[in-house]
């Protein structure tokens, strides 16, 4: 991102290049007043902030559209500055030359993100609220949109905020002993020290392993449809989707690659994943899908193994014992066919009885998903990771964590003791920008959308 701190007044379209109804146009910086004054019908210098302006935008003596003005003053505005928003009719050549009057008259298009790397800059949030907002625009289910407005409120910021308060109060006492070294003085309790580093390091175990949750809740929590070939996976599929996603058919083998497609239930997004059969063959390419298979049952969250319960019985089970011994996922056993089930006696604990072909126990299934998901806390007031970025940081300050507990075990001098701890201080700095390079900065928001 170029010019990343340039005091420039911006403008951008905010609602995309794109025709519609409405569109609004974004004017931040010291002279955004000034400069949307020159192209608009009435005088805007006296106006209050927070006040709506109906008016013309004028190019000379020509009207280009009616619009209406939002003013912000006093940095109190979504990026801190002086701003404003211009609700014009969402014209393509409109849009366009508005654009135009604002950049002729001073103005100078916004970069990717730019606006809300200002509101971070001008202190209005800080780094991980402000990625939040990217997340916030992404989300398609009403779980990611959740998480992501409580990292925006600063859920997650809070959290962070606690242990880096408490990582200072000692780091400063650190530093003052060895300012003091000749005379062998200890101002930090080491007992102390490290009941707390337990304590943090409790709380990033915590938010690392919810990570896990986070990426599910961005991506659609994966769920993989394993099973011997012709129980009806393909057809649970499109059984669930509610259309011909798979192919279906009586020849085993059908499957050879992974189909996938996504379910929203209730709010919560799932990706569904249809898989090759799991059988013993000699035929390469199948044996290749079986291997896919595998990988995908290993990278899902929740693992549907279907039977079907006119079938070996015994022979299925057997062939799930052995996807138990290399997954160490959450398998729900799925019983397919009931429609047509002739042994009575038959009975699996816990498993769901459906027929995929008749729209069975369908219902229940779906429920059953839902309550998995309740289950792991994705609907708590928990904190949960979702950037790939936080999550390494995390795992780096753990990392420097368990470096110091080791170091106070043993006996390690504070001046070795305190190298770990600035090191643990920068990567929570990292997350919420109390550490910042202009590089880091520009790979964050230049993956934002202009006008942003």
């Amino acid at each position: 991102m170029n010019n990343i701190f340039s005091e420039n007044t911006i403008c951008a379209i905010a609602t995309g290049s794109v025709t519609s109804a409405i569109a609004i146009i974004r004017v931040s910086g010291n002279e955004a007043i000034q400069i949307a004054n020159t192209i608009f019908s009435k005088d805007l210098k006296n106006t209050k902030s927070h006040t709506v302006i109906y008016g013309n935008i004028l190019d000379g003596e020509n009207i280009i559209d009616e619009v209406l003005l939002s003013i912000f003053k006093n940095n109190k505005s979504f990026t801190g500055e002086e701003s404003v928003e211009i609700s014009c009719h969402g014209s393509i050549y409109i849009q366009n030359k508005i654009m135009q009057l604002l950049i002729k008259n001073g103005c100078r298009t916004a970069t990717e993100g730019e606006f809300t790397m200002r509101a971070f800059k001008n202190g209005k949030m800080d780094l991980s609220q402000a990625e939040s907002i990217a997340d916030l625009i992404a989300s398609d289910s009403e779980i990611a949109h959740k998480t992501a407005i409580k990292q925006l409120r600063g859920g997650f910021s809070n959290n962070l905020k606690f242990l880096r308060t408490k990582l200072i109060e000692f780091a400063s006492l650190i530093e003052l002993e060895l300012d003091f070294s000749e005379e062998d003085v200890e101002f930090a309790n080491r007992k102390d020290f490290e009941k707390l580093l337990k304590i943090i390091k409790k709380e990033l175990k915590k938010l690392i392993q919810s990570f896990k949750v986070g990426n599910a809740i961005q991506k659609g929590i994966p769920v993989a449809i394993l099973g011997a070939p012709n129980v009806g996976k393909s057809t649970l599929l499109n059984c669930l989707l509610n259309d011909k996603k798979a192919i279906v058919s009586n020849i085993a083998g059908t499957t050879r690659d992974a189909i996938e497609d996504e379910l929203n239930i209730e709010g919560i997004k799932f990706r569904f994943i249809d898989t090759a059969g799991i059988r013993d063959t000699k035929d390469e390419i199948e044996n290749l899908g079986i291997r896919k298979t595998m990988e995908k049952a290993e990278s899902s969250h929740i693992i549907l193994y279907l039977i079907d319960v006119n079938s070996n019985i015994n022979n299925q089970l057997e062939e799930l014992k052995k996807v138990k011994e290399k997954i160490n996922e959450q398998i729900y056993i799925v019983v397919n066919k009931i429609d047509l089930k002739k042994d009575t006696s038959f009975n699996i604990e816990n498993a769901i009885h459906i027929s995929a072909k008749n729209n069975i126990g369908i219902t229940e299934l779906k429920s059953k998903l839902l309550n998995v998901v309740n289950s792991e806390n994705l609907s708590s007031n928990d904190t949960i990771i979702t950037n790939l970025r936080h999550y390494q940081e995390l795992k780096l300050t753990l990392d420097e964590i368990n470096v110091i507990i080791n170091g106070i075990s043993s006996g390690i001098t504070g001046d070795f003791l305190s190298i770990n701890i600035r090191q643990a201080l920068s990567h929570l700095g990292s997350i919420t920008g109390e550490v910042t390079t202009d590089t880091l900065l520009g790979n964050i928001f230049g993956k934002f959308c202009i006008g942003k």
